[in-house]
C-alpha cells in the first residue's frame, strides 16, 4: 500500500493567520484534514485597510496556535509530517517573516524537510486539490493585490500571458468601497450593495478592451466611480440607491473586463491544443459571484471546462500552501534554513515584470 504523504502548511502574506494539513492519500488524491484561519478585519477596520505593523505583530501572537490547532483537528502529530511549507512571499514583508520563522523553527526542532513556497503559486494550484485539474491549464489569478492570466505547467511552471498593468481588480473594489463609505474588505460590501442596483444607470468604461492582447487596467474605473460619486453627492451626502447603483455599475464593468479578456486568453491557451481544456479562477475576487457567472459563461461559449475553487479556499488559507508545498515535495524540492522571505515573488520569471521592478524584484 503506497504510503500517504502529510503537509503541514503556514501561510501569513497580508493579514489571515492560517495552518492546515494536507494529505495525499493511497488513491492519489489529496484530502484536507484541517484549515485554520484567524483574520484580523476587526484590527484593521479603524484604518480603511491592512495596516503592515499591526498585521506582522498579529501574525507572530496567533501562527503558533494555528499550527497547535491544525494539527490537533487533523489528529496528527507533528512527528508524523513529513514536510513544513510556508508561504515565502510575496507579501507583507513583516507577516511573511511572521510564517518563515516560525517554519524554520519547527523544521529545525523536528528534522522535517522545509519547503518555502510562492503564495500565487498557492492560489494556482488550488483546482488541483480541489478538482484534480490536469496540467496544462489556464488560471486566471484574481486578488486584491494580483491579476494574472496564467498557464499552469507544473507546480514551479507557469507561464503569464497577461495581466494588470495597475491596480489589481480587489484593490479597486476597495477603492470603490471607501470612496462610498461602506466597510472592508471592500469587495463582498460592493458585491453585497450592487445586489440591489441598476447596472446601467452608470455607463462606466471598459478600460483597454480596444486594445489586443490580454493585459487589463482598473484604475481609471476607480477614478470613473469617484467622478460619479461627486456628481450626485449633495452637501457631502449621498443617497443609499446612488451608492448601490454606483457598485452595479463598477462591478459590470469589471465583468465585463474579465469575460472579455479571458475570452482572448483562452484563445491562445486552445492554440497549444490541450488534451482537457480547462479555465480556472481562483484568489480573494474569484468569490465575486458575478465575476464567477461571467467566466463561466465564456468558458461555456468555447467548449472549456469551467471550475472555481470553494469560496473558503478562494481567499488567503493555509491549505493551498501545504497542497502546493505537496506538489514541491513529491518534485523532489527542498529549501535549506536560508529560506528568504520575499515581498516581491513573480510566478512567471522569465517574462519580463509588468509593473516594473526595483531593489525588492519584479512585482509581477
Amino acid at each position: 500500500m503506497p504510503r500517504l504523504t502529510t503537509i503541514l502548511g503556514l501561510e501569513s502574506s497580508c493579514d489571515d493567520t492560517a495552518a492546515a494539513v494536507v494529505q495525499r492519500e493511497a488513491n492519489g488524491s489529496a484530502q484536507v484534514l484541517s484549515n485554520i484561519v484567524v483574520g484580523q478585519n476587526d484590527l484593521h477596520k479603524a484604518f480603511g485597510g491592512v495596516v503592515p505593523e499591526i498585521a506582522a505583530r498579529a501574525h507572530a501572537e496567533k501562527i503558533d496556535l494555528c499550527v497547535e490547532k491544525a494539527l490537533n483537528d487533523a489528529s496528527v502529530d507533528l512527528n508524523e509530517v513529513d514536510a513544513i511549507a510556508v508561504t515565502a512571499g510575496p507579501g507583507l514583508i513583516g507577516g511573511v517573516m511572521s510564517g518563515v520563522m516560525c517554519a524554520k523553527g519547527l523544521a529545525a526542532a523536528t528534522g522535517k524537510p522545509l519547503i518555502g513556497v510562492n503564495h500565487l503559486a498557492g492560489h494556482a494550484l488550488t483546482p488541483r486539490l480541489t478538482d484534480g485539474l490536469e496540467y496544462p491549464y489556464l488560471m486566471l489569478l484574481v486578488s486584491g493585490g494580483h491579476c494574472q492570466f496564467l498557464i499552469a505547467r507544473g507546480p514551479n511552471n507557469f507561464s503569464r500571458i497577461g495581466g494588470t498593468i495597475d491596480d489589481a481588480p480587489g484593490e479597486a473594489f476597495d477603492k470603490t468601497a471607501r470612496l462610498l463609505g461602506l466597510g472592508q474588505p471592500g469587495g463582498p460590501a460592493v458585491q453585497q450593495e450592487a445586489l440591489s442596483g441598476d447596472p446601467k444607470r452608470f455607463r462606466f468604461p471598459r478600460p483597454m478592451l480596444d486594445r489586443a492582447g490580454c493585459d487589463m487596467s482598473f484604475s481609471g474605473l476607480k477614478t470613473a466611480v469617484l467622478r460619479a460619486r461627486n456628481e450626485v453627492m449633495q452637501d457631502e451626502t449621498i443617497l443609499i440607491q446612488d451608492v448601490r447603483d454606483l457598485c452595479a455599475g463598477f462591478q459590470a464593468a469589471v465583468v465585463d473586463v474579465l469575460a472579455e479578456k479571458t475570452r482572448r486568453a483562452l484563445a491562445l491557451y486552445l492554440d497549444e491544443n490541450p488534451t482537457v481544456p480547462a479555465l480556472a479562477v481562483a484568489g480573494g475576487v474569484a468569490a465575486n459571484t458575478a465575476i464567477r457567472a461571467g467566466l463561466e459563461s465564456v468558458s461555456a461559449d468555447l467548449g472549456v471546462t469551467f471550475t472555481a475553487p470553494p469560496l473558503a479556499l478562494c481567499t488567503d488559507n493555509a491549505a493551498m500552501i501545504a497542497y502546493a508545498g505537496l506538489e514541491l515535495f513529491e518534485a523532489g524540492h527542498r529549501d535549506g534554513m536560508d529560506l528568504s522571505a520575499r515581498p516581491r515573488w513573480p510566478l512567471d520569471t522569465a517574462s519580463a515584470p509588468m509593473l516594473g521592478s526595483g531593489k525588492k524584484g519584479a512585482k509581477a
